[in-house]
Formats: C-alpha cells, sequence, structure tokens
C-alpha cells in the first residue's frame, strides 16, 4: 500500500464527506493505493456516523472510534498502530489542510528519501494576534531548544515514512513535537515544504491560547527527556551531590570555626543562633531529596508498565 492517511478528529461532521471526497480525488488522479484512517476522538455530534457512511461506500475508509476525548496525541498513537502503508501523511479533518499537497509530500519521503516531511503554512488566515505571532514565538522557541529547524511545528499536514511512525512514542500532548521525537530516535532527515493553509469552512477551532502555554511547558519536558530521560540519575544524582556537599562542607566550616574561637577564649554564638547554619542544613536536605529523585527515578524506569492510554469503542474495517 502506498499511502495510510490519518485524520484526528473531534467534531468535524459537516467536513467529513467534502474531505473524503477531495482525498479520493487526488488519491485515483495519482494511482495511489490508500487507505483513509479517521479517528474519532470522543465527537458528540453525528461524526462517527458520518464516518460509517462513507465507509459504506469506500472500503478505503476506516475509522477508528474513542470512548471519550483522549486528546490529538493519542487519536495519532492509535492511528499510527493501524497504519499500513509505506508513506504516513497526518493532516486535520477541518479541511485547513488541502489534500492536494498529498503528491507533493508522498514524492518528497519516496524520490527525496527523507524520514519525515513537515508542512509549513507560511501564508496562514487565522487571527494575527491570537494565533499567528504565538505561533511564530512557539515555533522560535521550539528550533532554539530542540536543534530541529523547521517553521511549523504545529502544522497538522506531515508525511512519514512507515519505520519512523513506527518508532517512536507519542504520548501527552507531544503531537507538536514528533519531529522531535523522530530526531531522538535517530530518524535526521528532516524536510520541511511550504503547503497551502486555507480558511475554516465550517465549526470553530478547537484550540485557543491554552495551546501555546502548553506548548512551551511541553518542550520543557521533551527537551528534559531527550536529555535526561533515560538517565535521570545523571542530572538529579549530579545535582544532589553538589548541593549535599556545599551544604556539609558550610556546616563543616562553621562547626570548626565554632570550636576555634571557643579555643581561643572569643566571643561567638551558638551554632543554632547562626542562620548560615540552617541554610546549610536545608542544602544538604534539598541535595539528598535529589539525590533520591534521581535514584526513584531509576527504579521507575526499570519498573514501569505499559499502561493502558485510550479505550476503543468500535472500529471500521
Amino acid at each position: 500500500m502506498n499511502i495510510s492517511i490519518i485524520i484526528p478528529l473531534l467534531n468535524e461532521q459537516e467536513s467529513l464527506p467534502e474531505l473524503t471526497s477531495w482525498i479520493s480525488k487526488v488519491i485515483t488522479a495519482n494511482n495511489f493505493t490508500y487507505e483513509v484512517i479517521f479517528i474519532d476522538d470522543g465527537s458528540t455530534d453525528n461524526s462517527w456516523q458520518t464516518i460509517q457512511e462513507l465507509s459504506a461506500e469506500n472500503a478505503n475508509i476506516k475509522g477508528i472510534r474513542f470512548l471519550r476525548n483522549y486528546g490529538k496525541s493519542q487519536a495519532l498513537h492509535a492511528g499510527f498502530a493501524k497504519a499500513e502503508g509505506n508513506v504516513i501523511i497526518t493532516m486535520d479533518a477541518d479541511l485547513q489542510d488541502s489534500p492536494d499537497e498529498i503528491p507533493g509530500l508522498y514524492e518528497m519521503i519516496t524520490k527525496g528519501n527523507y524520514d519525515l516531511v513537515s508542512g509549513w503554512k507560511k501564508k496562514r488566515y487565522d487571527s494575527i494576534v491570537s494565533k499567528n505571532l504565538p505561533s511564530k514565538l512557539f515555533n522560535w522557541a521550539a528550533r532554539r531548544t530542540s536543534g530541529v529547524e523547521l517553521n511549523d511545528f504545529n502544522c497538522g499536514l506531515k508525511a512519514y515514512k512507515n519505520i519512523v511512525i513506527k518508532n517512536i512514542e507519542v504520548s501527552g500532548e507531544m503531537h507538536r513535537y514528533i519531529p522531535v521525537l523522530a530526531k531522538n530516535a535517530g530518524f535526521s532527515k528532516i524536510g520541511e515544504k511550504v503547503v497551502q493553509h486555507q480558511a475554516r469552512k465550517y465549526g470553530e477551532s478547537k484550540f485557543g491560547m491554552s495551546r501555546f502555554i502548553n506548548g512551551f511547558l511541553d518542550l520543557i519536558t521533551i527537551w528534559f527527556l531527550s536529555k535526561f530521560g533515560k538517565r535521570p540519575m545523571h542530572l538529579f544524582g549530579a545535582l544532589g551531590t553538589i548541593m549535599f556537599l556545599i551544604g556539609f562542607l558550610s556546616a563543616g566550616y562553621i562547626g570548626v570555626m565554632k570550636l576555634i574561637k571557643l579555643y581561643f577564649n572569643l566571643s561567638t554564638i551558638l551554632v543554632t543562633d547562626n542562620p548560615w547554619f540552617y541554610i546549610a542544613l536545608t542544602t544538604m536536605i534539598i541535595g539528598t531529596q535529589l539525590f533520591l529523585a534521581g535514584f526513584l527515578g531509576e527504579i521507575i524506569l526499570r519498573t514501569k508498565n505499559n499502561e493502558e492510554r485510550y479505550k476503543i469503542s468500535s472500529e471500521i474495517n
């Protein structure tokens, strides 16, 4: 199979027939073998019924339905697990991603030998204040932190080799950082393609300003995980040891100075009246806690079990 198209959605009933027709037109014109996997992430409208109807008309249309809303990352994870195509393309269901970009993305993967190609919506039709400016700031921070030189991490239109999506773990809200996850997994040939952005035709955006706040927090998380995710003791153990030694040496210095002053009958105060003693003591306690945090992190890494991340109520095809 040439292409698997994975489309997460939440309450996009109106756009699904038009999107499916558009995809079929593009695929037929290019003679691709394909599958379209819709992941209904807990929609409360008739999206699932629409997917059932579309699947009855076209056997290439498949569907996965979650019991409730789990988030885009979990939807992509479920789609990646089911995808069988040599090239996997992800896109949003709101018609803001153009299916006309599919052949170009496919060619970059197959002929350009890219591991991953990310879309870049260079010209956008979103609000400048609420989306465009925060997005530019977010993308700048993501480039500086991750080292992946992409202009649009948030673009849902991306293409991957099958081996890439089978070897990365998308969890939490990390769907924005799939290129970073791919790079950390060893897939270094990451490209970018300018794609057409279309104004939303139906409904309203499901994402607000909070996604940028969450995005920056996730960026910190992914930076930490990429550096110390497999060896937390290297960070927490080192910091804990340094802080403990600073506190211990400071407390020792305070004690030695107290004994020297007593020996030479110099005026002095009780150790417990010296504020620096409590600072040194606090530093040792924090250092011990950091060391234990690293130690517990290592134990958790070696004993954790894979837990169920979402529940599927039904599937089509």
